[in-house]
């Protein structure tokens, strides 16, 4: 298999909602734009809600969970705050070695926040 592009598909039972709070409180900036949908630069990959796949499920978030990679966690911890986001964790170091934070969506969907810190072997490895 070839793979050309990718991106996460967020189901919302509210899209609206969800595209307000990815452009307006996280602040993501926008790809692309059509009717009904927005698709968002997150790093190097794209996220995309769209109002033509709505969802009725009890829970459409199942395990789904963001990884968004930041510079700064704690200044995002209070650019979030400042917008209203819902942060569950503040950032802190774990055992291996990054800095996380936990925030969470309006569908209640985990956004893990991580800063790679400049002595980790993440930023050491060229391959």
């Amino acid at each position: 298999m070839e793979v050309l592009s990718s991106r996460v598909l967020l189901l919302s039972a509210d899209p609206e909602r969800l595209q307000a709070f990815y452009r307006d409180q996280l602040g993501l900036p926008i790809h692309r734009e059509y009717p009904g949908g927005i698709v968002f630069f997150a790093g190097n990959g794209l996220i995309e809600i769209s109002s033509h796949m709505k969802t009725d499920a009890p829970d459409p978030t199942s395990n789904a969970v963001l990884w968004l990679q930041v510079r700064d966690a704690e200044a995002t911890e209070k650019q979030f705050r400042d917008r209203g986001v819902t942060v569950k964790r503040e950032p802190r170091t774990e055992p291996w070695g990054l800095i996380e934070m936990h925030a969470e969506d309006p569908d209640g969907r985990t956004i893990i926040v991580v800063e790679i810190p400049a002595d980790h072997p993440l930023r050491k490895d060229t391959r």
